[in-house]
């Protein structure tokens, strides 16, 4: 771990969870304070981050150094150097890339960028909130809502699509979020948001969790490692990595995580999605869709 940011461009989150079971109380006590408000909690002075916490300072500068850190200042600049990340345009992105080229051709850079992706994806999976949110997903007596943003909404699509065959009671909220109070008016407490953010988060999508969440309905967040505002309304959130040599971000593992979602909700029901698949492909059928 450098002194700036942790091994293998792990976050500070990722830093605590690595290290949790290292801690004490105290430390612990810090740590989780600070996941509640990340990073903002580990933006002020170690005095000031030290009692919000209700924690020594002494507490505070040892839980830096066992993250990996040569002392507070670098945290902090850990933390900073994430808030710049979540900010930055496709500009930004391409020239940070561009400033660290490896001679080697660019398919096998991306190739490379895409497993590491996947690898860190996957390593920061809790199994029992991936469990929670497929029973979430199959209970067919809970309307499902999906929606996305600008980039996100092909995903929401992708995943509105398959969940309507998997499932009945499904709604893919539109593009425009004009029309989502429509949306909002309908939901009801127990009903399940599948809601896609990535950077740059976009402040429709928070505060329609906001709504959402108000109103008893669970909030399913599938976001980028450095995650999106609207985590604080969700009740699971699922975090993927993203960085490419691009201007742009990847939803190669996002689209991953997704699919694992899409199968384990039809594996949970799988009798009633079995016969549903029946009647659809009858209804294709019957309409001529598909060459025989």
């Amino acid at each position: 771990m450098s002194q700036t940011s942790s091994s293998a461009g792990r976050t500070v989150r990722e830093a605590i969870r690595a290290h949790y079971g290292a801690l004490t109380v105290s430390e612990r006590k810090f740590a989780q304070a600070l996941l509640d408000n990340y990073p903002a909690a580990g933006l002020a002075s170690i005095t000031i981050a030290a009692g919000n916490a209700d924690v020594s300072t002494p507490t505070l500068a040892r839980l830096v150094q066992k993250l990996g850190f040569k002392g507070y200042p670098q945290f902090q600049q850990a933390l900073l150097a994430e808030l710049e990340a979540k900010a930055s345009g496709p500009t930004q992105r391409r020239d940070q890339w561009a400033s660290e080229v490896p001679e080697s051709h660019l398919l096998n850079r991306f190739a490379t960028a895409v497993g590491d992706n996947i690898e860190q994806t996957l390593a920061n999976i809790d199994s029992a909130q991936f469990d929670s949110a497929t029973q979430l997903l199959a209970d067919t007596e809970r309307r499902l809502y999906v929606v996305g943003g600008r980039i996100s909404r092909a995903l929401a699509d992708y995943a509105f699509t398959h969940f309507q065959a998997v499932r009945r009671r499904i709604t893919h909220m539109t593009s425009s979020s004009a029309t989502w109070p429509h949306y909002v008016l309908d939901m009801a407490e127990g009903d399940v948001l599948l809601l896609f953010d990535m950077r740059r988060y976009e402040t429709n999508l928070l505060r329609l969790a906001q709504l959402a969440s108000e109103r008893g309905v669970a909030v399913i967040l599938i976001t980028d490692q450095w995650a999106s505002p609207a985590a604080a309304h969700a009740t699971h959130a699922f975090h993927c990595w993203t960085q490419i040599p691009s201007a742009w971000d990847s939803n190669t593992s996002t689209m991953m995580l997704l699919e694992a979602l899409i199968a384990a909700t039809q594996e949970a029901n799988w009798p009633e999605t079995r016969a549903r698949y029946e009647r659809l492909d009858s209804i294709f059928d019957a309409a001529r869709l598909f060459e025989k």
